[in-house]
């Protein structure tokens, strides 16, 4: 049984899934239409990459649902999982001797645990320090204890990057829930609704205009799919997307908007920084966790930045 509280939290929210899943089922027909009409039912590189994205959509609505449909405790166990997946991927590119393997095992059963811990218990004072303070001081105690100044700096920076990006970035999302926001009681989960649908629409936005009328690319050396082209029609048709959600949260219409343009800026900066990691680490994809989509990091890198930015926003702009 839900409790109270979470039944009206998923309530506020069953809207938006029933939007999303409209959109997904339009797409979907989309996709078997172009396989057949356009591919005569074979192989086609493009359609193919389109209905694979689709399809993974469907299974992140359907986790992203159930957690909803758990509560508080589900979306913070869910982002805690997404976390940790996403640090394996990091840690697993990374080069490391073995005087590091202690500051990496504490970055897995120390601070990440402790993080999502003190966002479900809602200390604040705690979860927005005590990765960029204490464990970025700690980190590097751990690694020296093991007396190798071999690319010390580079190695320590590594693992102190891996947390940020993967553990206090991400955890941004789950801790929209905490926020107090006068006349918006209840409704939390709204802002995760809305953040995830601008931000991941963005990126799919700028995929669609940049396919359909992308001629100059953007970061050849970074993302060579990105475009000029699908970057404005990716965030201006985002910008308005959020424009229309914005009564599901406690923004007004031009204040959704330029939030939302915030975010998708944040998303596609965040988007490139990942892209330049994983050219300097020699990759494509960050893993093969989701088909269509690479790993979990490929399909969280515009969340990273952008998930910070909407918290602190929000909290010093429209929470108590």
């Amino acid at each position: 049984m839900m409790s109270p509280e979470t039944l009206s939290s998923f309530q506020a929210t069953w809207p938006l899934f029933v939007g999303v899943i409209g959109v997904l089922l339009f797409a979907s027909g989309i996709g078997a239409f172009l396989r057949w009409r356009v591919a005569g039912g074979g192989a086609h590189s493009v359609i193919d990459n389109l209905i694979d994205r689709v399809n993974a959509w469907w299974i992140m609505v359907l986790v992203l649902g159930t957690a909803f449909a758990m509560g508080r405790a589900g979306v913070v166990l869910l982002f805690f999982l997404i976390s940790f997946y996403g640090l394996r991927e990091f840690t697993s590119l990374l080069k490391t001797r073995r005087a590091d393997h202690s500051a990496i095992a504490a970055a897995f059963y120390i601070a990440l645990p402790a993080q999502y811990l003190f966002i479900y218990v809602d200390w604040y004072g705690m979860y927005s320090i005590f990765i960029p303070v204490w464990a970025f001081l700690i980190m590097p105690i751990l690694s020296v204890s093991g007396s190798d100044t071999e690319r010390f700096l580079e190695r320590t920076s590594k693992v102190q990057w891996g947390l940020m990006i993967t553990v206090f970035c991400i955890s941004h999302v789950p801790a929209l829930l905490n926020l107090k926001i006068p006349g918006f009681e209840g409704r939390n989960l709204l802002l995760i609704a809305f953040m995830v649908i601008v931000v991941q629409g963005s990126d799919v936005l700028q995929y669609v205009w940049g396919k359909l009328l992308g001629k100059r690319k953007l970061a050849p050396a970074l993302s060579p799919s990105k475009t000029v082209e699908g970057l404005v029609g990716g965030v201006a048709s985002a910008t308005l997307l959020g424009a229309a959600l914005a009564w599901a949260t406690p923004f007004n219409v031009v204040e959704a908007a330029l939030v939302a343009f915030a975010l998708c800026l944040m998303g596609f900066f965040g988007g490139l920084v990942m892209s330049a990691i994983k050219r300097d680490r020699g990759v494509k994809d960050w893993g093969v966790m989701i088909e269509g989509h690479g790993g979990m990091l490929d399909r969280m890198d515009s969340v990273i930045f952008a998930a910070p930015v909407f918290f602190h926003l929000l909290h010093y702009r429209w929470s108590l």
